[in-house]
């Protein structure tokens, strides 16, 4: 069968706002398989920078199953290739924890996304999941983010929280969250927001001394910083903001 037969459309949910033509030639069934066992503690780092190992297109799938009682932590930043997607199916058992906190900067014509699916499938387990996106010229940050809760999943909580900050006219980004909820003692929620610079602060920044320059990254790592916060190896932390913020001072 040839290969553009397979490819997927945007009229596909978890494709909408892809840049699907890139796809051309790319493993689309290749899916990484995590288990954790219960009880366990796993963190899984993702970083997509500049670098001669960098692809034009970047497509990692994750399927991930978290024990009864486990924690899955996931970091991700996506500053580089024309095409970065990063999707990643969850399935929670009883008492287990997803942590997801996500990055993605970029302008010129870039897509950069993550697509999650969140399945809790047992009681009292729960979720997490903070993405923040820092765009310019005509780049476009994506989140599509889904919740499913099984009518037997009571005691769940899960939240979703996205925030979009547009540098410059003609960058966009698009955020998708998704509930579909069976049990009938949850906590879900979700929000999504996107803005500009806040130009008040900068003026403040500038009143007292601070370049625009300056001004310009701090208010940017202070708007980052929340995908972050979970994450407790400060050198793990500070080496994907550096990435990020590169990204940014590089561009503009």
């Amino acid at each position: 069968m040839p290969e553009a037969a397979e490819l997927p459309t945007r009229r596909e949910e978890a494709w909408r706002y892809s840049a699907v033509e890139r796809l051309q030639g790319e493993a689309l069934d290749d899916w990484r398989e995590i288990d954790i066992a219960a009880g366990e503690t796993t963190r899984e780092t993702l970083v997509i920078a500049d670098g001669e190992n960098t692809r034009p297109t970047e497509l990692h799938r994750w399927r991930v199953t978290v024990g009864e009682g486990a924690t899955c932590e996931l970091f991700a930043v996506l500053a580089s290739a024309e095409y970065v997607r990063l999707e990643v199916e969850v399935t929670l058992h009883k008492g287990a924890h997803f942590e997801l906190g996500g990055i993605t900067v970029g302008g010129r014509e870039t897509v950069r996304e993550f697509v999650t699916r969140t399945v809790h499938v047992a009681p009292e387990a729960t979720s997490n999941q903070t993405v923040r996106s820092v765009h310019w010229g005509h780049g476009t940050g994506n989140f599509l983010g889904n919740i499913d809760v099984v009518r037997d999943a009571q005691k769940t909580d899960a939240a979703q929280d996205f925030k979009g900050l547009l540098l410059e006219k003609g960058a966009s980004v698009n955020a998708v969250p998704q509930l579909e909820i069976f049990a009938d003692d949850v906590k879900c929620a979700h929000g999504a927001s996107v803005g500009q610079m806040d130009e008040n602060a900068r003026f403040y920044m500038a009143a007292r001394g601070l370049s625009p320059d300056l001004a310009r990254r701090l208010l940017v790592q202070a708007f980052l910083g929340d995908a972050l916060v979970a994450l407790d190896d400060d050198d793990a932390r500070e080496a994907m903001m550096q990435v990020a913020l590169d990204k940014v001072d590089k561009a503009l």
